[in-house]
């Protein structure tokens, strides 16, 4: 099988968090597949807010005028045959570093649809009620079925769960299994 690519973007600004854990369990389901998880912590990382200024629209290339880390993750997802979206629940959707990014994908638009259509797509989530409704996790799922199903990227799985402290996560043998399968789908491996 050859290898597959799969972006993971991490949008936990804690190191060892437990959308962090999530992320990196999806990474080992990725190379168990035979893929190659590329992994960007995005808390680590310069990303700047989307200008609006639309120069993304009208040059050809899938490219944005803002001089940032994203050039470093744009050129990895042109090559990914997936993506990886993990986060935790911040006031009742994903983390500012998490919406970041999201909305930079605008610049993903291009004369021929948008460069994520048709790629898997792995979103991971995390939060500290015990409720997915209450603690908010429902408008960040919400938000990602309706930009995925708009570009056409089919999501291949989500997957969240509630935990407190730093990688309380990991207890959860269940969701662990999860996450691992996800990072396998997005990846291909059947």
């Amino acid at each position: 099988m050859p290898k597959r690519d799969v972006v993971i973007v991490i949008g936990s600004p804690r190191e060892n968090g437990n959308s962090a854990t999530l992320a990196l369990q999806a990474a080992d389901g990725v190379r168990r597949a035979g893929g190659e998880p590329q992994v960007f912590r995005l808390a680590d990382m310069d990303i700047r807010p989307c200008r609006a200024c639309e120069t993304c629209q009208r040059k050809k290339g899938y490219c944005c005028v803002i001089n940032d880390d994203m050039r470093v993750v744009y050129p990895a997802m042109r090559k990914a045959c997936g993506l990886v979206i993990s986060s935790p629940i911040y006031w009742f959707s994903v983390s500012a570093q998490t919406k970041l990014f999201i909305d930079r994908l605008y610049a993903f638009v291009g004369p021929k649809g948008h460069g994520l259509t048709g790629r898997r797509i792995g979103i991971l989530l995390t939060y500290g009620d015990a409720d997915p409704f209450s603690s908010g996790a429902v408008n960040a799922l919400r938000m990602f079925q309706d930009a995925f199903r708009y570009i056409r990227a089919p999501i291949a799985g989500m997957v969240y769960g509630s935990a407190n402290e730093a990688g309380e996560i990991a207890k959860d043998k269940i969701l662990m299994k999860e996450a691992f399968e996800l990072g396998r789908q997005v990846a291909g491996g059947a």
